[in-house]
């Protein structure tokens, strides 16, 4: 079967932090998960802006809580889009951070055929947005489910992803912390340099303060990528823009071919668990 942007839809979750899919792409669509302040609950950027919850975080009593989206949530989805279109590719956090590949999978069972396609990504934020973007590349020009699963693996074996949060406190109480639970205790000033590697938040070295942090960022991103058109970089932060732009011109300076394809605010869901002062670089390698 010849896939194409016009009969295969992409479902996103909302912790791809790419919460303007749907309107660059038609085929595009986001399923949001929740966040949790006390009783209210909220769906993430549908009805709670980054803006709005870093503010209430920062005067918040209790660290919020986050739930995965139902399957109805995504059912809701498929239903509208399984009459429209001939595949439907459902790209999902990795499922050892969240339930919610899970809950695309339940849904993707209710629907009648054979659809639906629900892939675990073993990624999340800027990260996920790139593959979601490699994906659209292929469908634009037309390919198959064989090429896109082969896509999915490489870019797993292949993309880089760097990040270092201000504590590991969120990482922590949330539950997504990791083997980087070996740095936790935190010492004045000192930086985690973490990564994901098959789902998993993996330390890769600890340095003191902000300067050096970036220092390493720009090392390890000059070591493992070449300056050519099909470099693709994507860039998050929490509340924390001048680290973006900061990463922006890293990469504008040591890899001027490069196209920074997302440069994002990590959303709600995401920014629960990484924290204010988050900033994270990703980058893949994908030629035209």
């Amino acid at each position: 079967m010849n896939l194409t942007a016009e009969n295969t839809a992409v479902v996103l979750d909302s912790t791809a932090d790419f919460p303007e899919a749907p309107q660059r792409f038609p085929n595009f669509r986001v399923v949001p998960l929740y966040v949790r302040f006390g009783d209210e609950s909220f769906r993430d950027y549908a009805e709670m802006s980054p803006e709005s919850f870093y503010e209430r975080l920062a005067v918040a009593k209790e660290l919020p809580t986050t739930s995965q989206p139902t399957p109805g949530d995504f059912l809701a989805v498929y239903e509208e889009l399984v009459p429209a279109f001939e595949r439907v590719l459902s790209l999902q956090i990795s499922s050892t951070l969240s339930g919610t590949f899970a809950s695309a999978q339940t849904a993707a069972g209710m629907v009648e055929g054979e659809k639906v396609r629900v892939i675990d990504t073993r990624t999340v934020s800027a990260s996920l947005a790139l593959l979601a973007l490699g994906v659209q590349r292929r469908l634009e020009r037309g390919t198959t489910d064989e090429e896109i699963d082969e896509f999915v693996a490489r870019y797993g074996r292949e993309h880089h992803l760097l990040f270092t949060v201000n504590t590991l406190e969120y990482l922590a109480k949330g539950g997504r912390i990791g083997r980087a639970a070996a740095l936790a205790g935190n010492l004045l000033n000192v930086k985690p340099i973490l990564t994901i590697q098959d789902g998993e938040v993996v330390p890769l070295k600890k340095v003191r303060g902000n300067h050096k942090a970036f220092a390493e960022f720009r090392e390890l991103f000059v070591s493992t990528s070449a300056d050519s058109p099909g470099l693709r970089v994507g860039i998050a932060h929490a509340a924390a823009p001048e680290r973006l732009e900061a990463l922006r011109t890293l990469v504008a300076n040591e890899r001027p071919q490069a196209k920074i394809e997302i440069a994002t605010t990590l959303g709600a869901v995401v920014g629960t668990h990484a924290g204010p002062g988050t900033v994270g670089l990703f980058w893949f390698d994908d030629p035209d």
